[in-house]
């Protein structure tokens, strides 16, 4: 646009049938800026979720649960769910499926012992005690 192409001929430059989207386009940026050129949501259900609420319930799950205020000494996704719903207005309707996907998501896995873990980490038991053991490859074995 800068170099005086009209929006029909600047939406073919880049492979576009139309001018309409380059339109809307030019006008979102005139309006915000360079963060008009970063995507927005794509269509679907809107996102409930964001990046922030995920690493709160991450932030969550890494503390340690109180056994007075919580009435567990591990967390479950029942009792996590309990806890970030009386924490926070924002998590009030959340389910154990969805923090169940989103923790899976973050590479969190319940584990046969009834807690979670990383993914890539586990808790080994050696003869000099108990040791924490990462695999290396774990993010390309996510994919």
């Amino acid at each position: 646009m800068a170099a005086g192409f009209s929006y029909t001929d600047a939406a073919r430059s880049v492979g576009r049938r139309s001018g309409d989207a380059v339109s809307r386009l030019v006008s979102r940026f005139n309006e915000q800026g360079l963060s008009a050129l970063y995507p927005l949501h794509g269509g679907g259900p809107p996102v409930v979720y964001d990046q922030a609420k995920r690493e709160q319930i991450v932030h969550t799950l890494q503390q340690a649960p109180d056994r007075l205020e919580d009435g567990t000494a591990s967390w479950s996704l029942s009792t996590l769910q309990r806890k970030l719903r009386s924490s926070e207005p924002a998590f009030a309707t959340i389910s154990t499926y969805t923090l169940q996907k989103v923790l899976n998501e973050c590479g969190w896995s319940w584990q046969k012992n009834r807690s979670w873990c990383a993914t890539g980490e586990v808790m080994r038991k050696r003869k000099a005690g108990v040791v924490k053991v990462v695999d290396p490859d774990a993010e390309a074995k996510k994919f």
